[in-house]
């Protein structure tokens, strides 16, 4: 375990669009918001309290919220409490920089030794705090625009131009950029030009005491499903970028194949409306009807960790087919519930997902691919009981602790750099 440096006592986060007190898998919180909270607990617990601001979403939320010891979240005014995109958040940059200055300003000088800001919003935030308080700034992507333009889902909006010109102002501000797997920092290195001594790879975790394997059995039955179910399932939030409707097309095919398995199958599609999700809420209600399958797909609204957890246990595979991920959670959730996962071979999905060992990695979005994947998978005790053994002793290596320690090392390198740049 790192301890904390002596140059680092305290440090401010900036999530601006969304808060780590919201439910991931509702609007724009996912494996960000659970980024955010579970490292900045493990943080404070080594001394170091963290402080993180994020914009105020609603008049019923304090001004300043304990999330856990010495973790503090401010909640800044800017705009309309409700009904604001993410896609309009940049118009509300200057009230929320404006909001975080005035915090730093009414406290001590040198308050705050370091701010990691996480996703291009923040980043930009971040950027003018570090110039105007004199610190570090690690920042860490999570989405890249040019890498989701690169692999749009059809008819899915291409990512704006004023997403790309910040992530690049950002990338050059920056003292150090975590990237979360290797592709990603390579991405970094050759989509935006960053510095490749800037950049360094922690890779995100699970919390292993709660994300763990359990009864199938028992799972299944608290969740009102069959002991015999073939049970597929989709966690995270609804949009065209994570597919779901892949899973949807794939169920279909495996139905027009094997009607047998009607009567036992399952697709649990986990998750609320997000993003460009939002213009089409009812669009996989749609095309569960269309293609003949309303009557094996099931709609379950975001749930706290302990319902999603007996999720994963009672799933027979869990499906990622997303057409960007830069990690990944739900993977490693999923397999640390021994569930196996069927992922798409994308951005860090290789290294949530070790193909043939802990999951299986398939190429492209085509329906009929998926079906051939997911139906050797659950038709095959013998390999899915090797799958999940793997998927379990994959999982194991990703602890948040792990994640904790090497964040720690890449701001105290930060501070270290930059007390080095000001004796220049």
């Amino acid at each position: 375990m790192v301890n904390a440096s002596a140059d680092l006592h305290r440090i401010a986060i900036l999530s601006v669009h969304t808060s780590p007190l919201h439910q991931p898998g509702t609007g724009d919180s996912g494996g960000m918001n659970v980024y955010i909270t579970e490292t900045a607990k493990r943080i404070a617990a080594r001394g170091i309290e963290v402080e993180i601001f994020t914009r105020a979403t609603s008049l019923s939320e304090p001004e300043v919220s304990e999330l856990a010891p010495g973790v503090l979240v401010r909640h800044i005014p800017a705009g309309p409490f409700e009904g604001l995109r993410k896609e309009d958040l940049p118009a509300q940059l200057c009230a929320v920089t404006a909001g975080v200055l005035r915090a730093e300003a009414a406290k001590n000088e040198g308050f705050y030794d370091l701010v990691h800001s996480h996703y291009w919003l923040s980043g930009q935030v971040g950027w003018i705090a570090q110039e105007r308080w004199g610190v570090p700034l690690v920042h860490t992507m999570h989405t890249m625009a040019r890498v989701k333009n690169l692999t749009l889902a059809q008819g899915d909006a291409p990512e704006p131009a004023i997403r790309e010109i910040g992530e690049e102002q950002v990338v050059n501000a920056a003292d150090r950029l975590v990237a979360n797997t290797h592709a990603e920092a390579k991405e970094l290195i050759e989509l935006y030009h960053a510095d490749p001594n800037r950049v360094r790879v922690v890779h995100p975790g699970v919390d292993l005491e709660v994300f763990i394997p359990g009864n199938q059995n028992s799972a299944r039955k608290d969740l009102d499903l069959l002991a015999d179910a073939i049970v597929l399932l989709f966690v995270g939030r609804i949009q065209p970028l994570k597919a779901p409707d892949v899973l949807i097309e794939a169920a279909a095919q495996i139905l027009k194949r094997n009607p047998e398995l009607r009567s036992r199958l399952v697709v649990a599609i986990c998750g609320g409306p997000s993003g460009s999700g939002l213009e089409r809420p009812d669009a996989l209600v749609t095309l569960a009807t269309e293609l003949g399958v309303s009557d094996v797909v099931k709609f379950v609204p975001p749930t706290s960790r302990v319902e999603l957890v007996k999720w994963f246990q009672a799933a027979s595979v869990c499906v990622v087919p997303s057409y960007s991920e830069s990690f990944g959670l739900v993977a490693i959730e999923a397999q640390a519930c021994g569930t196996p996962v069927i992922a798409a071979r994308v951005g860090g999905l290789p290294t949530a997902v070790r193909d043939g060992i802990s999951g299986v990695l398939v190429d492209g979005h085509e329906a009929a691919t998926w079906a051939n994947q997911i139906i050797e998978v659950v038709t095959n005790n013998e390999l899915r009981s090797k799958l999940s053994a793997g998927a379990i002793s994959h999982a194991s290596h990703f602890g948040w602790e792990d994640t904790t320690d090497k964040l720690i090392s890449v701001y105290n390198e930060a501070v270290a750099s930059s007390i080095v740049r000001s004796k220049v």
